[in-house]
């Protein structure tokens, strides 16, 4: 019986997994179907994981710039003049990046193509010279914040003065024409010091011409009187050697000339000789780049801080009274040689300091 059991159930055993029944039929097709279903709905729907890293990317920074609108207009409406202040810090820093990269590519460019700064054009020239100084004066806000938590003290410093830690950048346009103001006023104050410097010397002139030269040109400036191009030219030779030459200078002379080209004076009488030679080798070299440029390519910005670096306050002077100071400056300056750089130095209180846009 048991026998005959087992020999019964090896064939149901075999039929049953040969012949599926019932139930498991509609499962293994609907297994099948799935199966088949999944291939195609999978290469249809589902994008590639470049594709997916890409609209992930772009989703990201759509919300980021809807966040960041609503965040200004609420600064905006709760906060005025925190936001002029906040805007304008943002865009200082995209401008000192944006000039960072630049300076970069320059500096770049004179190393793969062995170029001499001399031999840059005049808004390469001018725009190394700008960065140099700008980085300069960043230069004390980044050792300040190198201790922990001094970052906070950094931002308290630049919001209580602006003027002595920030760069242009970072100025509103109100900043910048009140702080260029604030700034020529103090050069100014050296002006009549470097004036009676140049009457002391004149019995030291050895050319009696050119002590008559020099008395002339004194006394013009003492009466308000802009002095004509060949008035400067006239006194070259003074200015090549004994007394007013560049090595021949006293160190008190160097010290309102490095007041009178926003240079701190505050210095040894070498490096201070040192500074006022490189400062008026480079603005010599500015103006030759300029002349073979023409102050017709220069836009009214670029005209405007050309002025004020050689020391006319050109912010309440109209463009075309700048433009005609600029070609005066640019005349003398061509004109001279290394060695008569020192006039080019003293021009800018000779030729700015009566200069209002008219000659009177």
């Amino acid at each position: 019986m048991a026998l005959s059991r087992v020999c019964w159930a090896r064939p149901a055993l075999w039929g049953s997994a040969a012949t599926p029944g019932p139930y498991v039929t509609p499962r293994l097709q609907l297994l099948r179907s799935g199966l088949d279903w999944r291939g195609p709905r999978s290469s249809k729907l589902h994008l590639s994981p470049k594709a997916d890293v890409k609209s992930l990317i772009s989703y990201v920074v759509t919300k980021t710039k809807v966040i960041n609108g609503k965040y200004h207009r609420f600064l905006g409406r709760n906060f005025p003049r925190f936001y002029v202040l906040y805007t304008t810090f943002m865009k200082g820093l995209q401008m000192l990046w944006a000039d960072a990269k630049k300076a970069r590519r320059i500096k770049a460019n004179m190393w793969n193509h062995n170029i001499k700064f001399h031999q840059l054009s005049y808004r390469e020239m001018e725009h190394l010279r700008q960065f140099r100084r700008d980085i300069t004066k960043c230069f004390f806000l980044g050792i300040v914040s190198i201790p922990p938590f001094a970052n906070y003290l950094v931002f308290l410093l630049m919001y209580l003065f602006p003027r002595q830690l920030l760069v242009k950048h970072f100025w509103t346009p109100k900043q910048q024409t009140d702080f260029l103001d604030i700034y020529h006023a103090l050069r100014k104050q050296s002006h009549p010091e470097i004036l009676c410097y140049l009457e002391k010397i004149i019995p030291l002139i050895s050319d009696v011409g050119l002590q008559w030269h020099m008395t002339e040109l004194c006394t013009k400036i003492q009466r308000g009187t802009h002095p004509a191009i060949h008035d400067i030219l006239a006194l070259r030779e003074c200015f090549s050697n004994h007394p007013l030459g560049m090595n021949q200078l006293p160190a008190f002379q160097m010290k309102a000339l490095s007041r009178a080209m926003l240079l701190t004076p505050y210095l040894p009488s070498l490096l201070l000789r040192h500074r006022l030679k490189a400062h008026t080798t480079v603005i010599h070299q500015l103006d030759k780049a300029l002349a073979k440029l023409g102050i017709g390519q220069l836009t009214a910005q670029e005209v405007k801080s050309a002025c004020y670096l050689r020391g006319l306050n050109s912010t309440h002077i109209a463009e075309e009274r700048c433009r005609t100071w600029l070609g005066e400056w640019l005349q003398i300056s061509c004109s001279l040689k290394e060695a008569e750089l020192s006039l080019l130095l003293h021009n800018v209180v000779l030729l700015s300091t009566n200069y209002i846009g008219t000659r009177r």
